[in-house]
C-alpha cells in the first residue's frame, strides 16, 4: 500500500499550498516543548526519542508494508540518523533544559546551515537575500534568548544547535537524493531506523525506559503518532516539493509556537525587546519564501492601491 501527497503539475499556487503542507510539522513539532515540560518524565531524553519514533515508526511499517533494498538501506539509515536519530535527543534535552520558546533556539540557524550544505553538497549559490533573512531568523532568536531577564542553559543551547545542524543537512542530503518511495513508507523507514538504533544507547545511559503513567502515555501518543508520523509525512511530501533553502527557514515556526503555548499554557512571559525578536522571526519566515522580485512587486501593488 502506498499513499503519497504528490502531483506532476507544479505552479506558484502549488508552490503556496506545498509550502504550507511542509509548514504544518515545524508548527506540530513547536509543541513538543510543552509537551515534555508538562507530561513526560524528566531526564529520559534518550528513551523519549525512542518512544517518539519507534511506535510511529512501526505502525507506518505495518500500513505500507515495504523495506528499503540496495543502495536506499544504507541511504535510509544515514537520513534517520541525520534527520532524527541525533535531532530527537537533542531536542528533548534543550526541551529538558530550556523553557518554552528558549528551548527553540536551535531553529534559528538552520538557515544558515541550510544554505551552507546546499552550497557544499548541491552547489546551490546563496544569494543576499536568503542570507540577509537567515541572519534576521538569528538575530531575532537572539533577541528572546538574550534579553534580559532570559534564562540560559549553554548546555540545551548547545544541544540545540548541534541538533539543528544534524537536520539542516538531513534536509539538504534529502533534497540531493531523493527517495525511492512515498513519503509515508519513507517516513516509516526513518523513523523505525533511529527508534531501534537508539535503543541500545537508551539502555547504555539512561537505564530501563520510565515507568508509563497515563499523564506521559498521552504525551507519548501525540509526539509519536502526530509529532512523529504524520507531521513527517507532512514534512518528507512538501521538502520533494519546495526547495531546500525556503524549508529550511519553515522549522523557525517551532519557536514561535513554542513560545506562544509557554505563554498561554505555561503562564510565561515576553518583554517588550522578546516580542520584537518573536515579531522578527515571524516577517522572516514569511519574506524568505519570496522572491525579490515578489517582494517588489508587492510593494508595488500597495504603492498603487493606496
Amino acid at each position: 500500500m502506498r499513499l503519497d501527497m504528490t502531483s506532476t503539475q507544479f505552479t506558484s499556487r502549488d508552490n503556496f499550498l506545498w509550502t504550507l503542507v511542509t509548514a504544518s510539522a515545524p508548527i506540530v513539532w513547536g509543541t513538543t516543548y510543552v509537551v515534555t515540560s508538562q507530561l513526560l518524565p524528566a531526564g529520559f531524553p534518550f528513551w523519549s526519542s525512542v518512544l517518539r519514533a519507534l511506535p510511529g515508526g512501526i505502525l507506518g511499517l505495518l500500513i505500507c508494508r515495504f523495506l528499503p533494498k540496495g543502495v536506499w538501506i544504507i541511504r535510509s539509515v544515514i537520513l534517520s540518523v541525520l534527520n532524527i536519530g541525533i535531532w530527537f535527543p537533542l531536542l528533548f534535552l534543550a526541551a529538558y533544559r530550556l523553557p518554552g520558546g528558549i528551548a527553540s533556539v536551535l531553529a534559528a540557524c538552520q538557515p544558515l546551515f541550510v544554505i551552507t550544505f546546499a552550497w557544499l553538497l548541491t552547489a546551490q549559490s546563496p544569494t543576499f537575500w536568503r542570507i540577509g533573512w537567515a541572519v534576521c531568523g538569528v538575530f531575532g532568536i537572539a533577541i528572546m534568548v538574550l534579553a534580559p531577564g532570559a534564562s540560559l542553559d549553554w548546555v540545551g543551547i548547545a544541544a540545540g544547535i548541534v541538533g539543528t545542524a544534524s537536520m539542516a543537512l538531513g534536509i539538504v542530503l534529502t533534497k540531493r537524493w531523493g527517495r525511492p518511495t512515498d513519503a509515508f513508507t519513507w517516513t516509516s523507514w526513518l523513523l523505525s531506523w533511529s527508534g531501534l538504533m537508539l535503543i541500545p544507547i537508551a539502555f547504555l545511559l539512561e537505564g530501563n525506559p520510565p515507568a508509563l503513567t497515563s499523564t506521559s502515555l498521552m504525551g507519548y501518543l501525540w509526539l509519536s503518532l502526530v509529532g512523529g508520523l504524520l507531521t513527517y509525512w507532512a514534512w518528507f511530501s512538501g521538502l520533494a516539493k519546495v526547495s531546500a533553502v525556503s524549508a529550511g527557514f519553515l522549522p523557525l515556526l517551532s519557536p514561535l509556537v513554542a513560545t506562544l503555548l509557554g505563554l498561554v499554557i505555561l503562564g510565561e512571559s515576553l518583554s517588550t525587546i522578546q516580542w520584537l525578536g518573536f515579531l522578527l522571526c515571524l516577517c522572516t519566515i514569511l519574506l524568505s519564501q519570496l522572491q525579490p522580485s515578489q517582494f517588489l512587486s508587492f510593494l508595488k501593488f500597495k504603492d498603487s492601491s493606496s
